[in-house]
Order: C-alpha cells, then structure tokens, then sequence
C-alpha cells in the first residue's frame, strides 16, 4: 500500500473512467488533491458573470424592501427559490458610465472611462483569470450570443467571444483534428513569430519618443499575453480533454438559433456549469445579447427586441412585453443557479465555490438610465459571502429622504439617471468578488471600497 505521506495514491484531478466505449469526465475529488491543500486557500474559485442588455421595466423589476423580509418582484420571483443564495442589490452605478449609452456592456465589468483619446481598461473576470490560469486548461470562457464580449484584456482590448453552442463544446471537450503532433507544431510555429515579434521590437524600443514607446508597450502586452497562453497550451497538449455522456453530448453539441431563446440559454448554461465541474476553466462572462438588438423571445410571444422594448414610451403593451422578457431571463438565470447546486465536486454543490453576477449596465433602457443598476450577486458560500438580504444603497442616508414610489413612475425614473448614493459604485462589488478569487488587489477601476454587506 502506498504512504498516505507520499501521495502516490492521488488521482490525477483529470483523470477520467473508461467503460463500455465511453470516457466519463470526473470532477473535483477528495482523491484527486493533496493532503495538505485541503484547505480553504486551495479550493476551486470560480466566477461567472452574465450580462442583459437594454436595463429592464425597473417598475416591475425594482424590490423596495431593504433587508432580510424583502418581498421579490414580479420580474424576480423566479428567484425566490434561491433566496438564500442571492443578493439583490439596487442603488450601483459607473460613475464613467453616467449619461453615456453607448458602452454601457463594454464597462460593466471594467468601469474605464472610455473617451477619444482613452482606451478600455481590464475586466475584472481577467485579473480573476490571471490568477486561476495556471490550473486550469482554458484561462477563461467568454459567450456572447450576438458577438459583444465583456470581457477586456490588460491593454483594453476586447477578448473574442463564441456564440454557437455546438462550437463552443467541441472547443472545449473533442481533441482538434490532427492530433497532438500537428497541434504542438501550430504552437511552436506561433511561438517563433512572438520571439520574433519581441526581438524586432526591443531593437525598435530604443529608436522610439516617450508616447511611441507607450503605444508600443501597450501593443506588447498583448504579445505577451498570446505567449503565455501559447505556453500554457502546450504544457496541456499530453492531458486529453475530459469526455462526456453521450447523452449530454447530443443536448450540448448542437446548433440552437434564438429563436429557442430559452434552449438557447440553458445549453449555454449547461456548457459553463459543466466547464466549472472539470474544472476546464474558472472564469467564464456570457453576454445574453447585445445593446444594440437584444433577443426576442418569441416562444412566449414576444416579437420585438429588447432594444425596441426598451424605447416604449410608456406604451402599456411594449412595458408588459418588456416585464415579459426580463421574467423570462431571469428563469433561464434560476435554471442556471439550479444546475449549480445540483452539481458538485468534491466541495460539495458548486453554487457554494462559484460567484455569479447577474445584471445590465443600464436600468431605465427608454431614455438611457444607468443608476440604479439591476444587479444580482448570487452564491459563493464557502468563498465568503454571504446571501439572503436585499442591499439598498437607494434606502441609505440622503438628504431628499427618498422613498419608493413606482405608482409615480417619473420620480422613480430619475434615480435611474442620477444616483441617490454616488458612492455605490458597481467597481466596489467588482473589487470585493475579485478578492475573493484572491486577487491581489485594494483598489478596482473607481472603487471606493469593498461592499461588507456580502461579506461573511
């Protein structure tokens, strides 16, 4: 028998059963970690952040009770069932956000300050992914189902996201064509240009004025960036990638128009929550749609974009149809935190190791209203946080003594354009998740501190 003090006995966390023709992926075991990583600080954090586009019908949407006897909304009840393992927070904002429509998805989870002479700045699922890279085969998984990622690389650029299903699952459970052989030949080729690229510019460096070296730097982050990934894949090409029922793999691998917007989001769903159980990744963003557009949902009869609906002018059927939509997103979002509490790995449900965003960069959509954020921070237990409240920056100390009214749905507008607390800012719940996935970090974007309202 082997010394328990040895370890030989680990199972590698990758390992996988095959059986009867089928190769089983395993998840996150007790057998498969040291014995002396059984700690807290070794344990699989993961982060997922998940973005609807257009803000929502705030009069259906909006809670108005502070506090633990909070009653849900119309659009939220489908969350009710979760109620220990979400936050429903109201009253953030962008302060760089404000008045400005139009990066509304493209700050949310940056908070820059975007402007002629300004680029984006990094999101923070990719600081989180800088550090949870080196134990996972993909540093993170960014989805978007009409092509807008939110996720941003450490120079602002925007990451590229997948949103055909069927792609997205081949890429990250069926082995490229080829083999390892032709695979490890395309990344050593690609390493050659990279060593190439960097030799040429650090003769250039030396040539170049204070702001064509800025630019430049700015340019060879990014090189670096596909250098450390290009690495880092390789160092993977001898693990195979984890396998799974044929089942789940006829549900998954397949093409899905949105016209099954429903279908649509849980596949997705699926895909991520079965991405966090091989622990393939630890960080994923997925946008529902974009601003521009915004799915319908004609499976319940809603025809229109979410953008349409959003300009609806007070008009009492596009204001239910848009109540419609958002009910609709946020089932397919419960269906996802039950599919996280239902999986588990070896600590237990995953909904305890995970911290899910939930929300938009807008509130009001029909005049382009982006305070009082729809936002909703759920699971993450054993991380530290802790659920079951409903947090009012709306309900704290103001000089006007503002109160809910959505039977004055002009008064309630407004606090969807001008904060009620400025400093409720959305970067504050950024830099708090953030630290929990052990980002070293004391400050995020125009964060002001952490939000101890989540912390256990």
């Amino acid at each position: 028998m082997a010394h328990f003090l040895s370890e030989n006995w680990l199972l590698n966390r990758r390992h996988v059963l095959r059986g009867l023709g089928v190769t089983l992926a395993l998840p996150l075991l007790d057998c498969m970690r040291p014995l002396r990583a059984a700690d807290a600080a070794t344990r699989a954090k993961r982060s997922v952040f998940i973005y609807l586009p257009n803000g929502v019908n705030t009069i259906d949407y909006q809670i108005t009770q502070a506090g633990a006897d909070y009653k849900f909304s119309k659009s939220l009840l489908p969350l009710e069932k979760h109620k220990a393992h979400i936050t429903p927070i109201s009253g953030l904002h962008h302060p760089h956000g404000l008045g400005n429509h139009h990066n509304c998805s493209t700050i949310w989870l940056t908070g820059g300050k975007i402007g002629p002479s300004e680029r984006n700045t990094i999101s923070v699922d990719q600081l989180m992914a800088q550090v949870t890279a080196p134990q996972t085969r993909f540093s993170s998984l960014e989805l978007s189902n009409q092509g807008h990622s939110l996720a941003y690389s450490a120079d602002g650029i925007q990451l590229p996201a997948q949103g055909n299903p069927s792609v997205v699952f081949r890429e990250l459970f069926e082995e490229p064509q080829g083999g390892t052989a032709k695979q490890r030949r395309g990344l050593l080729r690609r390493g050659s240009i990279l060593d190439a690229i960097l030799d040429e510019a650090r003769t250039l460096g030396g040539q170049l004025g204070q702001d064509d070296r800025g630019r430049l730097e700015q340019y060879l982050t990014s090189v670096r960036e596909v250098e450390i990934r290009t690495l880092r894949a390789d160092k993977w090409l001898d693990t195979p990638r984890p396998k799974v029922d044929p089942a789940d793999q006829a549900r998954l691998n397949r093409d899905i128009s949105l016209e099954r917007l429903g279908e649509y989001l849980r596949t997705m769903y699926d895909i991520i929550v079965l991405a966090f159980q091989t622990d393939l990744t630890r960080v994923a963003t997925f946008s529902t749609g974009n601003e521009g557009t915004g799915p319908a949902v004609p499976e319940i009869g809603v025809k229109q974009d979410r953008h349409s609906l959003s300009h609806h002018n007070a008009n009492p059927k596009l204001m239910q149809d848009l109540t419609a939509s958002d009910t609709f997103n946020v089932q397919q979002f419960s269906y996802f935190l039950s599919r996280l509490s239902e999986m588990k790995d070896a600590d237990g449900p995953l909904i305890d190791s995970t911290m899910a965003l939930y929300g938009s960069g807008m509130a009001f959509g029909h005049s382009h209203g982006n305070a009082n954020l729809p936002i909703i921070l759920a699971g993450g237990g054993k991380l530290g946080l802790k659920h079951g409240r409903h947090i009012d920056f709306n309900a704290g100390p103001k000089p006007d003594g503002y109160t809910y009214d959505l039977d004055n749905p002009m008064k309630h507008y407004a606090i969807c354009h001008n904060p009620v607390n400025g400093k409720a800012h959305l970067s504050n719940v950024l830099l708090t998740m953030a630290q929990k996935m052990d980002v070293p970090a004391e400050k995020f974007a125009d964060s002001n501190s952490t939000v101890s309202e989540i912390v256990a």
